[in-house]
C-alpha cells in the first residue's frame, strides 16, 4: 500500500498506481496536518476576515465579497462553472494518476480541506470510480481548472464516471462502489481545482514511457549496427569520459554491453575498408545520451511537482496565515514537457535514419533492396520506412513548444498561462509515435540479421532478436505489416534490456 502524506512521488510509483492498481491510503500524520489547516480556515470564516477563495469570488471576481450564508454555494458553483472540458475522456491510467496526485496535494495539509475530501478521492481510486475527464480545456494556470473540476464533480455525485468499464452518472457509480458523496465546505472547491495534476498525469506517464524508449532505441540501434556490419569502436569508454555528459557515458556503456561477444563484428574486424560509420550509428551515445539527460531533467522537475503544494491561497497552520500566490502556475512542468517532446522527436529522427540505412540498397551493406528476399516482385519493408517518416513528420510539428503560446484569460487577471496540458498531450503523442518508429527499426534490424547468418550478433542483441521472433516472423514474401508494427511498438513499451 502506498501511504500519502503530500510527499514527493516517483514516476515508478505513479505508474504502479495508474497501471497496476496499487492501493493508496491517507497517512495518519497527513490527516492531522489537514485538520490543522482546516482549523485556520474555520477561524477565518468565523472572524469574517477577507481571504481569496474563502469568502471572495474567483479570478477577475476576487474583489467581490461573499456572505457567510453563501460560502458553500460559492464552492459548489466554482466546481460546476469550471467543468467546461471538451474532447475525448482521459484514459483510465491518466485518470487514476490524476486522482492520486490531487489527493496527494490535499494530504500535504496546506489547503484547508477536510481529510474526508482526500479520503473520498482515494476511495474512488481504490474502488475504480473514475471520473469522465475531457482531455481539452486547460491552459495550465490557475492550474488545470477544467480537468480538475470534472474530477471533483464525481466526488460530489455530479457529472459522469466510469465504473467497471461502464460510463454512467457519477451518483450511480458512487452508490454502486459504496462511496458517500461529499458536500463542499469553505475553500474546498478551490482546494480541489488549483494545481497542475492534469499536466502531471498526462506528462508524467508519457515521460516514464519516453525514458524506456531511449533504452529501447539504443537496443534497436545496436541491432541495426550489427545488421549493417558497423563497428563499435566509437563506443570506446575513453572517448566518452573525455566528454563526460552522464547520458552519453551511460548510452555508450549500454551499447558496449549489447555488442559484446559478437561474431558479426569479428568477421570483419581485420578487413573492413570503412574507417567509420554514418552518424546515425556512430553518434548514438551523443544523441541518445542527450535525450536521456533531457528526460532525466524533466523527471526531476515532475517528481518535485508531484510533492508540491499547488493550491491558492496556501494555508500555513504554524502561523495561521493564508497567503495568495502563484504555485498553481504550470510553467516549470510545461517547459520540460516541451523540452522532452523535442528530445524524443530527435530520438525518432535518428532511429528513422537507421531504418533507411537498413532498407536502402545504396546504404545497406550488400543486403537485398528493402530487405526483401525477392526484391522486385516484393517490396519488402519499403513502406515501413515511409510510415516511420510520416510519424516523424508529425512529431516535428508537435515539437513546437506550447509553453510560449500564452493566451490571457479570466478578464485579464490571468494574463500569462502555461499551456502545459497541451504540452503534456503533445508529448504523449510524440512518445507513441517514437515507440512505433523504434518498433519499425527493430523489425528491419531483425530482418537484417537474417542475412548475416550463420554469424551471430552480440549475446544481448541475440537475446532481443529471439524475443522479437516470438512476436514477428522473418519476412519471406510480402505480407500485411501493420500488425507486426503494432506488436513491436508494444514490445518497445515493455522492453527492459
Amino acid at each position: 500500500m502506498l501511504s500519502l502524506s503530500g510527499q514527493s512521488l516517483t514516476l515508478e510509483e505513479l505508474e504502479e498506481v495508474a497501471y497496476r492498481g496499487r492501493v493508496v491510503s491517507l497517512d495518519s500524520a497527513a490527516r492531522k496536518e489537514m485538520e490543522r489547516s482546516l482549523a485556520v480556515v474555520r477561524d477565518i470564516v468565523e472572524s469574517n476576515n477577507r481571504i481569496y477563495g474563502v469568502n471572495t469570488g474567483f479570478g477577475r471576481l476576487s474583489d467581490v465579497s461573499v456572505g457567510h450564508d453563501e460560502l458553500k454555494a460559492l464552492q459548489l458553483n466554482l466546481v460546476r462553472s469550471h467543468a467546461c472540458g471538451v474532447g475525448q475522456p482521459l484514459s483510465e491510467p491518466e485518470t487514476r494518476a490524476m486522482l492520486l496526485l490531487r489527493a496527494n496535494v490535499l494530504a500535504k495539509g496546506l489547503t484547508g480541506a477536510r481529510p474526508v475530501v482526500a479520503e473520498t478521492l482515494l476511495l474512488m481510486l481504490n474502488r475504480g470510480v473514475l471520473p469522465v475527464v475531457p482531455e481539452k480545456g486547460s491552459v495550465g494556470a490557475s492550474g488545470d481548472l477544467a480537468p480538475l473540476a470534472h474530477l471533483a464533480l464525481t466526488a460530489l455525485g455530479e457529472g459522469e464516471a466510469f465504473y467497471k468499464g461502464v460510463r454512467m452518472p457519477s451518483a450511480e457509480a458512487m452508490k454502486l462502489a459504496g462511496i458517500e458523496t461529499i458536500h463542499l465546505e469553505a475553500k474546498e472547491g478551490l482546494a480541489m481545482l488549483n494545481g497542475t495534476q492534469a499536466i502531471l498525469a498526462l506528462g508524467g506517464l508519457a515521460l516514464a514511457r519516453g525514458l524506456r524508449a531511449v533504452r529501447s532505441a539504443t537496443t534497436a540501434g545496436a541491432m541495426s549496427l550489427e545488421a549493417l556490419m558497423g563497428t563499435p569502436a566509437a563506443f570506446d569508454e575513453r572517448l566518452h569520459l573525455a566528454r563526460p555528459h552522464p547520458g552519453q557515458i551511460a548510452v555508450a556503456a549500454h551499447l558496449r554491453s549489447l555488442l559484446a561477444d559478437s561474431e558479426i563484428r569479428e568477421s570483419h574486424r581485420e578487413n573492413d575498408p570503412r574507417v567509420q560509420d554514418a552518424y546515425s550509428l556512430r553518434c548514438m551515445p551523443q544523441v541518445h545520451g542527450a535525450v536521456l539527460d533531457t528526460l532525466s531533467h524533466a523527471k526531476r522537475v515532475v517528481e518535485i511537482e508531484m510533492g508540491s503544494a499547488t493550491d491558492n491561497p496556501i494555508v500555513f497552520p504554524e502561523t495561521g496565515e493564508v497567503i495568495s500566490g502563484g504555485n498553481f502556475h504550470g510553467a516549470p512542468v510545461a517547459q520540460v514537457m516541451d523540452f522532452a517532446a523535442i528530445a524524443l522527436t530527435d530520438l525518432g529522427a535518428i532511429s528513422e535514419r537507421r531504418i533507411d540505412r537498413l532498407v536502402n540498397p545504396d546504404a545497406n551493406e550488400g543486403m537485398p533492396a528493402f530487405l526483401s528476399p525477392s526484391a522486385g516482385v516484393s517490396s519488402g519493408f519499403m513502406i515501413a520506412q515511409v510510415t516511420a517518416a510520416a510519424l516523424l513528420a508529425e512529431c516535428r510539428v508537435l515539437s513546437h513548444p506550447s509553453s510560449v503560446d500564452s493566451v490571457p484569460t479570466s478578464g485579464g487577471k490571468e494574463d500569462h498561462v502555461s499551456m502545459g496540458t497541451t504540452g503534456a498531450a503533445k508529448l504523449r503523442t510524440v512518445v507513441e509515435n517514437v515507440e512505433t518508429i523504434i518498433g519499425i527499426e527493430f523489425m528491419c534490424a531483425a530482418q537484417g540479421l537474417e542475412f548475416r547468418k550463420p554469424l551471430r550478433p552480440g549475446k544481448a542483441v541475440e537475446s532481443v532478436y529471439q524475443d522479437i521472433r516470438k512476436r514477428v516472423a522473418p519476412l519471406q514474401e510480402d505480407r500485411i505489416l501493420s500488425g507486426d508494427i503494432a506488436a513491436l511498438a508494444e514490445f518497445v513499451r515493455d522492453l527492459r534490456v
